[in-house]
């Protein structure tokens, strides 16, 4: 398909630069394409009057880590030159991808000394290697730490990567690293929250409860490829970047139970849904599940699990809004965000929510 077909025009004021308080208070558009009312105005905390008892609800429980990096390139002939790195995908104990400024500069066996200060690894600097270039300003870093030694060093000197649209209007503070972070985040590796997530409250989950609602966890750990615009000018000519993530034995039991006995699958997040899509057969059975995923949902796909998906307001001409245009119908999608836009639902990570049905076939 043609990539324009999924441009809009967004006002910046709609971009939500902190989130709503409390987070169940964000706004929540309910969108069913099979209903005689296909668009509601709602709040998050309102979602438990849209499930039913025996719907299971299913969350990526990772952790996002202070991925952005800040250092000096040092190549021998050559003086200092600041660069930035963005952190995406662990290849290894001591090996990242990541996304490295100014890109076209940094070439392979080139040294970058993040961190400051000159103090010991562990509180001031960690340096690493450029052991592979590869397109788009993507580089392979062998950094001097491994393991959990590279994990603390990446804590001390890091900062959290608050995506582009936020960074751009102001910088990382103390309270991102609570924000940027769901309640319920375990699995450490992610450079980009799940943000969908973000709304949830322990008030919300203890409603979910009482009203009979299962909570499942899966972890896909996202990674800034999320971030990136689609360059092509057909979806076929699109390249997804690959993101980690497993589906417990556990887990897909459970989920294949909620299944059988006539519950719905409630993904909270694209993370969450992407993740299980990739683990299930045609059948609709979610088996077991470890790998890296570059599933890349446009419409004309057939989803195989998943009835409802909550999310939160895409960018124009992204690989999200192709996915949601999918799930929930394209004319439906693209007159739900008229809709956002027109009433002031507030966009990205930080902003309000929809709850979408899956649009019958």
């Amino acid at each position: 398909m043609r990539v324009d077909l999924f441009d809009f025009d967004l006002p910046d004021e709609r971009i939500a630069l902190r989130p709503a308080e409390p987070r169940d208070s964000a706004r929540l558009l309910v969108v069913d394409p099979n209903a005689r009312i296909v668009l509601s105005d709602h709040r998050v905390s309102d979602l438990p009057s849209f499930l039913q008892a025996g719907d299971a609800l299913v969350f990526n429980d990772t952790k996002v880590i202070p991925a952005q990096l800040e250092g000096i390139r040092h190549r021998e002939g050559a003086g200092g030159q600041q660069v930035s790195a963005t952190l995406h995908m662990r290849i290894g104990a001591n090996k990242w991808k990541a996304f490295a400024k100014p890109g076209k500069r940094i070439k392979e066996g080139d040294r970058i000394a993040f961190g400051h200060g000159g103090e010991s690894c562990m509180i001031g600097s960690l340096d690493a290697t450029v052991e592979e270039k590869g397109e788009a300003g993507e580089v392979t870093l062998s950094f001097d730490l491994s393991g959990p030694a590279l994990d603390e060093a990446i804590a001390s000197v890091g900062h959290i990567p608050l995506p582009p649209y936020i960074a751009a209007k102001r910088p990382e503070d103390e309270r991102d690293r609570a924000d940027y972070q769901t309640i319920y985040a375990r699995e450490e590796g992610a450079v980009a929250a799940p943000t969908a997530g973000l709304h949830f409250t322990p008030d919300l989950f203890e409603a979910l409860d009482k009203a009979g609602i299962e909570r499942h966890f899966v972890t896909l750990h996202v990674g800034a490829g999320t971030f990136l615009p689609v360059k092509a000018e057909d979806t076929d000519d699109h390249k997804m970047h690959l993101e980690s993530g497993y589906v417990s034995a556990e887990i897909a039991a459970k989920l294949n139970a909620v299944r059988q006995r006539g519950g719905r699958i409630i993904c909270i997040g694209t993370t969450s849904l992407r993740l299980i899509e990739s683990a299930a057969e045609e059948s609709g059975e979610i088996k077991p599940w470890a790998g890296a995923t570059g599933i890349f949902i446009t419409p004309g796909y057939r989803f195989k699990a998943v009835d409802i998906l909550m999310t939160n307001f895409h960018l124009p001409r992204s690989t999200l809004f192709m996915l949601v245009s999918a799930f929930a119908g394209f004319d439906t999608m693209h007159a739900a965000y008229k809709h956002a836009i027109s009433t002031g639902y507030r966009f990205y990570s930080y902003g309000d929510a929809s709850l979408l049905f899956r649009k019958d076939r």
